[in-house]
C-alpha cells in the first residue's frame, strides 16, 4: 500500500489499485491544538503531511490544481485535523448556517470508516466560513445529513486561500479495536468545480462511495470513559387552540432526554424518555394528484441517528428510487392518522459487532386518535460476506394503528465488487419479506437488482414483486399486488477543452403487470439526455410514453378520473444553474397528456445569497391539469429565510401555502449552540388557512428548549 506522501509526477498512479496510506500521529492531551482555525501550532509539526491529491474532475486522474495538505493528529479522546487548501484567487464562501448546505460553497470533507466496513462510515465537512456539517454514509448509496453528532471546526479565510482545524472526539463515533481505519479526504474548489479527492480516483464513484477509501493507519490506546452520553432537555410550551377555546390551550412543562451508552467503541445503547421533536423542521408541502401515497421521509433526529443500522434490501428499496414494500419505515412511530403522538420511552441498540450489524429498536408511544398506547419493535442484523458485501435480516412487531397484530420478517443479500474486471463495480442487491396480519392475513414481497454504475456505459436491471396482502405496519407500501420491472442504460462521454464538461444520453423503461403477469402500466424504452458545464450548470431532458390501465380516481376538486385504459405522453426538462452564484435557479417543467386530459407542472425555486448572513429560497409549484369533466389549478408556495449569524447560531423562518387545501403553514425557529452539545431553542409556529383574504388560525405554539450533552 502506497504511503500518502509519495511523489506521482515521475510515478504515474494505477488508479485501479490505488489504495494509500497515511498515519495519525499521537500526542498527549496537553499537546492538544486549539481548535481556531490557525494551523500554525508547533504540534501539527508532529504530524506528516497529506498532500497527493488527484482530480476526479474536470481531468480524471491529473493532479490537483490547488495545493491542499491534511495532517492528523489524535490523543486518547480525540481527533485532530489540520487543513490548508491554497487557493490564488478569492475563495468561494456563502453559507454560514450549521447544517446547511455547504457544498456550494469551497469545502473539505472526510471520510471515515472506522470498521474498514468499505460500505458504512461518517463524513464531515468544513468551508472557509468554518460552517460545518456531517452525515451518515449508508451503503455507499446514501448520506443522512440529518444525523447530528459533537464535533467542532474553525476555518479562516487567508491570503493564500483558507485553513481550518477540525476536533471529532472519538466518543462522538462507532468504532473498533483496529488501529487502521478506512479514510479519505475531499476538495472541492467550486469557482471551477474542480473535484479532488485523496484516494477512489474514479470519475464514476459518487461521492459517498468509500469502498477504494485509503487508510488512516495507527490509532491505538483510545480512552472510552464510562462511555456514558446524557442528553437532558427542557420543554416549556405555549398551545393556543382557536377552534376550540380553552381546550387543549395554556403553558405545559416537559422533560425529555436520551441516554446513550457504548456498550463496546463500536455498540451504542441508547435509552429515550418523553422523546422531543420540536426541532425537527416543516415537511416539504405536495399536492397528491395521483392515486398512489405520497412519501415523506424522515426529518427526527431520534430516529436519524442510527438510521444505517436498519437500512433492508439495497437500491430497490431506497428511498431515492422506491420504497414501495420497505418493511420499516421510522415515521410509522410517532404518528397515528397524520397527527403527532407522544413517544414516552423507548430503548435501541446499534452498531457493529465483529463486523456484524446491529440495529434493535423497541418504543411506547402515548394513546391519542382513537388509538391506545403501542410497543413498536424492529431488528436489524447484518454479517459481512466476500469481502465487500453482506447478509442480513430484519424483523418488525407492532402496528402504530392499533387496529391489527402485525410482524414482518425478511432476508436480504448486498453484493459489491468494486475491482470487477479491475476497475469497474457491480452491485447486486436481493430480498425477501413475509408480513403476517390479524386483519389482511399473510402476504410476501421480494426483489432484487443488478447494477454496473460505470463509465462510459452505465446499466442497471431492477425486479420487485409485492404480494396483494403485504402489509408492513411499520414499513411502506403505495402500490400492492404487483409486479414491477425497470431497466436503464446510459452512455456518458466527458470532453476537455470545452465549456460543456460532460454529456450522456441513455434509455430506462419501467412495466408494471398484477400477480397474474397482466400488464397495469408501463413505458416502453424512453430516452433521456443530460449534460454539466465546467461553470456549473447542468440539466435534463426526457420524453415518455405511458400506458396504464387505472381504476377510477378522484383529482382535487373532486374531479374524478374514470376506471380505463390511457395512453399519454408526456415531455420533461430540468434545469439547475451553478450553486455558487449570488442568485441561483432550478427550473423543472413538466407537459403532456394526463389521463384524458393533459397536465402542465412547473416546478420553480431561486435562491438568494447575497452575503455570508442571509440566504433566502422561494419556491413555487404549478399543476394545472385540463380535464375533459373540469380543470384544476394546484399552486404551492414556499419562502425558506435564515439568517446565520454565526456557524452556530442562526434563525430559520419557513412559510408554506397551498391552494387546496388554503392551509398555511408558519414555523420560525432561533438556534443557539453556544457550546458543543449545549443548545438554546425557540420555535414559534402557525397552522392556519388562508381563504381570500382572510387569515384564520387554528392552533399556535411557541417553545423554549434548553439542551446539555453530558459526556460521563
Amino acid at each position: 500500500m502506497a504511503t500518502a506522501g509519495a511523489a506521482s509526477a515521475q510515478t504515474p498512479r494505477d488508479f485501479g489499485t490505488w489504495r494509500p496510506s497515511a498515519a495519525a500521529t499521537r500526542i498527549a492531551t496537553n499537546e492538544a491544538p486549539a481548535i481556531d482555525g490557525d494551523v500554525s501550532d508547533k504540534v501539527w509539526a508532529k504530524a506528516p503531511a497529506i498532500s497527493e491529491f488527484y482530480q476526479l474532475e474536470p481531468s480524471e486522474g491529473a493532479p490537483a490544481d490547488e495545493r491542499t495538505v491534511v495532517r492528523v493528529l489524535y490523543d486518547e479522546n480525540n481527533l485532530y485535523f489540520a487543513i490548508e487548501a491554497d487557493d490564488p484567487s478569492p475563495v468561494t464562501a456563502r453559507i454560514k448556517q450549521r447544517d446547511g448546505g455547504i457544498d456550494v460553497d469551497d469545502i473539505i470533507r472526510i471520510y471515515l470508516d472506522p470498521d474498514m466496513s468499505r460500505r458504512n462510515g461518517y463524513m464531515f465537512e468544513v468551508n472557509p466560513l468554518g460552517a460545518r456539517r456531517e452525515g451518515l454514509i449508508q451503503n455507499n448509496a446514501d448520506v443522512i445529513y440529518q444525523w447530528n453528532t459533537l464535533w467542532n471546526a474553525k476555518a479562516r479565510i487567508t491570503p493564500k486561500g483558507w485553513t481550518a482545524e477540525v476536533i471529532i472526539p472519538f466518543r462522538s463515533i462507532s468504532y473498533g479495536h483496529n488501529a487502521d481505519w478506512g479514510f479519505d479526504l475531499f476538495r472541492l474548489v467550486r469557482k471551477k468545480n474542480e473535484r479532488i479527492r485523496w484516494s477512489s480516483i474514479n470519475k464514476a464513484i459518487v461521492s459517498q462511495d468509500i469502498s477504494r477509501s485509503g487508510t488512516l493507519a495507527g490509532i491505538d490506546g483510545v480512552q472510552d470513559g464510562l462511555g456514558i452520553d446524557v442528553q437532558a432537555f427542557g420543554l416549556a410550551r405555549y398551545r393556543k387552540t382557536w377552534d376550540t377555546p380553552g381546550k387543549d390551550t395554556g403553558v405545559s412543562f416537559r422533560p425529555s432526554g436520551n441516554l446513550f451508552y457504548k456498550i463496546t467503541p463500536s455498540l451504542t445503547g441508547t435509552l429515550t424518555y418523553n422523546t422531543d421533536f420540536s426541532d425537527a423542521p416543516l415537511d416539504t408541502r405536495k399536492v397528491n394528484i395521483g392515486r398512489f401515497s405520497l412519501f415523506y421521509p424522515e426529518r427526527r433526529d431520534f430516529f436519524l441517528q442510527d438510521a444505517a443500522a436498519f437500512e433492508f434490501g439495497g437500491a430497490p428499496l431506497n428511498v431515492n428510487n422506491d420504497p414501495n414494500a420497505a418493511p420499516f419505515f421510522s415515521r410509522r412511530i410517532g404518528i397515528v392518522n397524520g397527527q403527532p403522538v407522544n413517544i414516552l420511552g423507548g430503548a435501541k441498540l446499534s452498531g457493529d459487532v465483529d463486523g456484524y450489524g446491529i440495529g434493535a429498536l423497541s418504543v411506547m408511544t402515548a394513546g391519542g386518535e382513537g388509538v391506545g398506547e403501542q410497543m413498536l419493535s424492529v431488528a436489524r442484523v447484518t454479517a459481512p460476506v466476500l469481502d465487500e458485501s453482506k447478509v442480513g435480516f430484519v424483523f418488525t412487531n407492532g402496528d402504530p394503528t392499533g387496529r391489527s397484530d402485525n410482524t414482518v420478517g425478511g432476508l436480504d443479500f448486498q453484493y459489491r465488487k468494486s475491482n470487477f474486471l479491475g476497475d469497474k463495480q457491480i452491485r447486486g442487491d436481493f430480498y425477501y419479506q413475509h408480513s403476517s396480519s390479524s386483519t389482511s392475513g399473510d402476504g410476501d414481497a421480494f426483489g432484487g437488482q443488478i447494477e454496473l454504475p460505470n463509465e462510459p456505459w452505465a446499466t442497471y436491471f431492477r425486479f420487485k414483486q409485492v404480494g396483494s396482502n403485504f402489509d408492513p405496519a411499520l414499513g411502506f407500501v403505495s402500490r400492492p399486488g404487483i409486479r414491477e420491472y425497470q431497466t436503464r442504460v446510459a452512455y456518458k462521454e466527458r470532453l476537455s477543452g470545452s465549456a460543456l464538461r460532460w454529456w450522456e444520453f441513455g434509455l430506462w423503461a419501467d412495466t408494471v403487470t398484477d400477480l397474474h403477469d397482466k400488464w397495469q402500466s408501463g413505458t416502453p424504452l424512453n430516452p433521456f439526455f443530460s449534460f454539466y458545464l465546467n461553470s456549473g450548470d447542468n440539466g435534463w431532458a426526457e420524453m415518455w410514453e405511458e400506458h396504464e390501465i387505472t381504476p377510477e380516481f378522484t383529482l382535487p376538486h373532486d374531479i374524478v378520473v374514470p376506471a380505463g385504459e390511457y395512453t399519454f405522453t408526456t415531455w420533461h426538462a430540468h434545469f439547475e444553474s451553478a450553486p455558487a452564484r449570488l442568485i441561483s435557479t432550478v427550473a423543472d417543467v413538466q407537459y403532456g397528456k394526463y389521463y384524458g386530459g393533459k397536465l402542465l407542472q412547473t416546478d420553480m425555486t431561486v435562491n438568494v445569497n447575497p452575503n455570508e448572513t442571509v440566504s433566502l429560497g422561494l419556491r413555487h409549484v404549478l399543476q394545472e391539469m385540463k380535464m375533459p369533466n373540469g380543470n384544476v389549478t394546484i399552486q404551492v408556495g414556499s419562502v425558506d429565510a435564515s439568517f446565520n449569524f454565526t456557524p452556530d447560531m442562526y434563525v430559520r423562518g419557513q412559510l408554506q401555502y397551498d391552494n387546496i387545501s388554503k392551509a398555511v403553514g408558519l414555523s420560525v425557529r432561533y438556534r443557539w449552540e453556544f457550546a458543543p452539545g449545549t443548545e438554546f431553542l425557540v420555535v414559534a409556529g402557525d397552522d392556519a388557512t388562508l381563504d381570500g383574504h382572510h387569515y384564520q388560525s387554528h392552533v399556535s405554539q411557541l417553545s423554549l428548549r434548553l439542551g446539555k450533552t453530558f459526556r460521563l
